[in-house]
């Protein structure tokens, strides 16, 4: 098996390869999508710890070094919602995960933005190590409390109008699919307290029911620290 960050050669044909990191939120995305739209896929693990995110090798299939990152059909590319966007228009038959109505799509992105775009950046752990660097390591809590709170306080007004039992009415979307790592995150890494998310605390619930979600959960991954 190629080390991880080694681009394999002679990938199969339509056989995707997933690089990643269990503790990601980023790659449990990814992890999550595949899963629910019931799609095989090898998993590769990149070793933080031992720097292979920063190797040459991996910067040819990720630049910046992040997870996660993708192979199949000889392309390699990098961002979870990048991988997810093709996931959805490749296999549009396989549960679809975005509604079919042009302005039901856009409030399920608007959630979706939301957490990847402003909140999850913010509390990342490249960001909390310069605010520890910065100010120590109270203020690195706070700062991910904060912009957690800020974020959440907007999802709960938006969920009010449009959550069923999953985050857009009753059918699992890419919407669930970034929310349940950010609650787990928010709730487990950071002590966010869910009590004033009524909303949010109950989805994420909900979700965990789900078979295909306790498969992608960073415990059950085989780079997970035993």
């Amino acid at each position: 098996m190629a080390m991880a960050g080694e681009p394999t050669k002679g990938t199969e044909t339509g056989k995707i390869t997933l690089w990643g990191y269990h503790s990601s939120s980023c790659t449990w995305r990814v992890r999550l999508a595949l899963g629910l739209k019931d799609i095989p896929f090898e998993y590769k693990p990149v070793n933080f710890a031992a720097g292979q995110n920063k190797s040459e090798e991996y910067r040819k299939i990720s630049p910046l070094g992040y997870v996660p990152a993708v192979e199949v059909d000889g392309a390699a590319f990098a961002d979870s919602m990048a991988i997810i966007m093709y996931l959805e228009e490749k296999f549009p038959d396989k549960k679809p995960l975005l509604p079919v109505d042009p302005l039901a799509r856009a409030v399920v992105r608007q959630v979706v933005y939301l957490i990847t775009a402003n909140i999850q950046p913010l509390q990342n752990v490249g960001v909390l190590n310069e605010i520890e660097a910065l100010l120590g390591a109270d203020a690195r809590l706070k700062w991910a409390q904060d912009h957690i709170n800020a974020g959440f306080t907007a999802l709960e007004q938006i969920l009010k109008k449009v959550s069923g039992k999953y985050t857009f009415g009753d059918e699992l979307t890419i919407a669930d699919v970034v929310l349940l790592p950010q609650v787990e995150n928010a709730n487990k890494r950071y002590k966010v307290d869910l009590t004033p998310y009524p909303i949010i605390a109950r989805i994420g619930k909900a979700l965990l029911e789900l078979p295909e979600v306790q498969a992608s959960l960073p415990a059950n991954q085989p780079d997970y620290p035993q």
